[in-house]
C-alpha cells in the first residue's frame, strides 16, 4: 500500500504557466550544465596531456569555467523553482527522506565552485598540480548530479517512501533500482557529449585568433561529442528498458505524444551522430539545441508516466493571485537584460585580452 501523498498547495495561476516556464528554462540549464562538465573534463584532459597547445587550451577553458558554473546554477535554480511549484508536495517529501544528503548539496556546490576558481586563478603557478582542484570540482559536480537523480526519481515513487520506517535518518537514496542508475548514466553521458560540442564551439570561436588552439579544441570536442552521442544509443535503450513496464509502454505506442517525442528524439540523435563524425560544428549545434528540448519533454512524459493514477498537474487547485507571477516576469526580464550586459562586457574583455 502506498503511503499517503501530501496534498498539494493551490497555485496562484493555472499550472500551464509554470509548466511552460519549467520546459523553457530547464533545457537552458541542461545546456549550460553540459558545457560546464565538458569544459572541466576537456580542460583536465588537456592539462594532463601536456604540450604547449594543450596547456593553453586547458587554461582558456579554465578561465571560462567560473562564469559557466554561475550561469548553470542560476538557470538550475529557476527550473527547480518551477518544478517545486508543480510537484512540490512530492519533491519536498523525497527531499526529507534523503535530507542528510540533500542538505549537503549547497555546501558541496560551494566547494566545487571554489575549486573552479582556484583552478582558474592559480593555473600558471600550480602547473600540473592544477589537476587536483579541477578533478575535485568535476567529482563534486558528478556527485551533485547523482543526488539530484536520486531525488527526482524518489519523488516519483511514493510506494518506496515507506522505507523511511526502516531508515528514519535522512539517508534514504533511490540507488537500489536499475532505472535510477540507467537514468544517471544516460544523462551523464549525454551531458559530456554536449559538453564536448560546447568545447568545439569555443574552439571554432578561437580559430581566428589562435588557429592551433582552436583546431585542437574542435578536434577533441567533436570526437567526444560524436563518440558519446553514439554511445547514447546503447545507454538510452538501457534506460528505456529499465523503466517500469507501464511507463516504457507509453513510448512504444501506448501514448501517441510520448511515442512521437521518442521517435523525434531518436531521429535527431542519428542526425547529430552523422554531423558529429563529419565534424560539422554548426550543424551539430543547430540540431543539438532542439534535441535537448525534445529530450526534456521526453523526461516530462516519463515523470507523468510514473505518476499516472496518483497525481496530475491538471488537478492542482488554483487560487488566483497574479501579482507574484507578474513580479517574477518583470524580474526575469530585468535579469535577462543584466545577463546580456554581462555577456557583452565579458566578450569585450576577451576581445582585448585574446
Amino acid at each position: 500500500m502506498n503511503p499517503p501523498i501530501p496534498a498539494p498547495d493551490a497555485l496562484p495561476a493555472a499550472w500551464g504557466w509554470f509548466q511552460g516556464l519549467l520546459m523553457l528554462l530547464f533545457p537552458l540549464h541542461l545546456l549550460l550544465m553540459n558545457a560546464m562538465l565538458g569544459f572541466a573534463c576537456v580542460s583536465l584532459y588537456a592539462l594532463l596531456k601536456g604540450g604547449e597547445t594543450d596547456r593553453r587550451l586547458a587554461h582558456e577553458l579554465a578561465k571560462a569555467l567560473p562564469a559557466i558554473v554561475a550561469f548553470a546554477v542560476n538557470f538550475g535554480v529557476a527550473a527547480l523553482l518551477f518544478l517545486q511549484v508543480i510537484y512540490g508536495h512530492l519533491f519536498y517529501a523525497s527531499s526529507v527522506l534523503m535530507g542528510l544528503f540533500w542538505l549537503c548539496v549547497p555546501s558541496v556546490l560551494l566547494v566545487a565552485y571554489y575549486a573552479v576558481y582556484i583552478y582558474d586563478f592559480r593555473f600558471e603557478s600550480l602547473g600540473k598540480a592544477g589537476a587536483f582542484p579541477a578533478a575535485l570540482a568535476l567529482l563534486l559536480f558528478l556527485a551533485i548530479g547523482f543526488l539530484f537523480t536520486n531525488n527526482t526519481t524518489l519523488m516519483l515513487e511514493p510506494s518506496r517512501w515507506g522505507r523511511y520506517f526502516g531508515n528514519p535518518h535522512g539517508t534514504l537514496l533511490n540507488a537500489d533500482t536499475g532505472a535510477t542508475w540507467a537514468r544517471y548514466v544516460h544523462f551523464l553521458t549525454s551531458a559530456l557529449a554536449v559538453g564536448g560540442l560546447a568545447v568545439a564551439l569555443f574552439g571554432k570561436w578561437k580559430i581566428g585568433k589562435d588557429p592551433l588552439l582552436g583546431e585542437r579544441a574542435v578536434g577533441i570536442g567533436m570526437h567526444v561529442f560524436a563518440m558519446l552521442t553514439a554511445a547514447q544509443l546503447f545507454f538510452g535503450l538501457w534506460y528505456l528498458v529499465a523503466l517500469p513496464k507501464p511507463v516504457m509502454r507509453l513510448f512504444m505506442g501506448g501514448s501517441a505524444p510520448a511515442t512521437v517525442l521518442l521517435a523525434v528524439g531518436t531521429g535527431l540523435t542519428f542526425a547529430v551522430i552523422a554531423t558529429g563524425f563529419l565534424r560539422k560544428v554548426g550543424w551539430s549545434a543547430a540540431l543539438t539545441v532542439p534535441l535537448v528540448y525534445v529530450m526534456a519533454f521526453v523526461r516530462d512524459a516519463v515523470r507523468r508516466g510514473y505518476l499516472e493514477g496518483q497525481f496530475s498537474p491538471e488537478t492542482l487547485p488554483v487560487s488566483p493571485e497574479y501579482s507574484p507571477l507578474a513580479m517574477f516576469a518583470a524580474t526575469l526580464v530585468a535579469g535577462l537584460a543584466v545577463i546580456a550586459w554581462m555577456l557583452k562586457k565579458t566578450a569585450e574583455v576577451y576581445r582585448k585580452t585574446g
